[in-house]
């Protein structure tokens, strides 16, 4: 496989490779206590909305707690009902796909058809490679990460199993799912949402203490979760987004999803933008290989897209 080369309008990002350690936090004990209140008072939303709306309900009492809290009083082993409750997305999210692309501008079919071949193509070359050479083919090109242990690519798609696909997803996605829905109120819905907007609907909510200021370095002022709440950063968990926008008509990129900030002054949410063709690669490093996008230290990541999440954080 041809090694990845990814340029973007800042130059030529570096990947790397490394193991992401998650402070545990005390969200699940808020959950625990809030939770039903809060479903009872908005029974028509589903499970990720009333968890958002518990978090921000919490807001003022986890400010009083250290931002490195202990773990004590963590959430029971059994499942409980914020993570079984049904949400609206679930039928979206629960095939084997890695990640999702969403198409949120439906003005140019020609453009988004192109796109989703281009896509499928690199894919189909992507998993004929991993089943031909083995997940080491995936690392091609200087990766010095080893593959053991790193499972199998998703199953493929049968004909028989596409006849069960819905008409929002396309055939055969095993490593990306693409969601083009045809119901014109589900187009409206996502027709140009931001970054934070698809994170709330798609992925699961979660928080961890914001990442360390640098020596000298103030924190910010005034707060905002998505950066820092009085030591605070609301994050996501769930399967990576990567969005088709207006842009994605003429550049054939779409924009790749952060779920948490990456150093102090990033925020969750905060994007860059990948050509399509690179897609699946990509998607099969960061979920096998924990690659992650860091831009040497430097913020490139798109600052419009940064001001609209920061704009609509307190949105509910």
């Amino acid at each position: 496989m041809k090694s990845l080369e990814i340029f973007l309008r800042f130059g030529v990002i570096q990947l790397h490779l490394f193991d992401v350690v998650v402070d545990e936090i005390n969200f699940p004990q808020h959950l625990q206590t809030k939770y039903q209140d809060v479903k009872s008072l908005y029974p028509t939303e589903g499970r990720r909305k009333w968890c958002l709306r518990v978090l921000y309900d919490s807001w003022p009492q986890l400010s009083t707690v250290s931002s490195h809290p202990n773990t004590a009083g963590a959430g029971p082993t059994g499942q409980a009902s914020y993570e079984s409750d049904p949400d609206p997305t679930d039928p979206v999210l629960e095939d084997e796909e890695l990640g999702l692309i969403i198409r949120t501008d439906f003005t140019n079919d020609d453009a988004w058809n192109s796109f989703c071949g281009k896509v499928q193509a690199a894919q189909k070359e992507l998993l004929s490679d991993l089943s031909g050479g083995g997940a080491e083919a995936a690392a091609e090109g200087g990766s010095d990460v080893a593959m053991d242990g790193v499972p199998p690519p998703p199953h493929s798609v049968t004909p028989d199993d596409a006849d069960d696909e819905s008409d929002s997803s396309s055939e055969g996605a095993d490593i990306v799912k693409i969601l083009d829905p045809s119901d014109p109120a589900d187009r409206l819905k996502l027709t140009d949402i931001s970054n934070l907007a698809a994170l709330r609907l798609f992925n699961d909510v979660d928080i961890r203490p914001a990442p360390i200021p640098p020596t000298g370095t103030k924190r910010i002022s005034p707060w905002n979760p998505l950066i820092d709440q009085s030591g605070w950063q609301e994050i996501y968990r769930g399967k990576n987004l990567w969005i088709y926008d207006s842009k994605s008509i003429t550049d054939e990129c779409v924009r790749v999803v952060g779920q948490e900030g990456n150093f102090y002054g990033t925020a969750t949410g905060d994007s860059w933008r990948a050509r399509g063709t690179h897609v699946p690669e990509l998607q099969f490093n960061m979920t096998y290989q924990g690659m992650k996008i860091d831009f040497n230290g430097l913020d490139k990541w798109d600052w419009n897209e940064r001001a609209r999440n920061l704009n609509e954080s307190s949105t509910l």
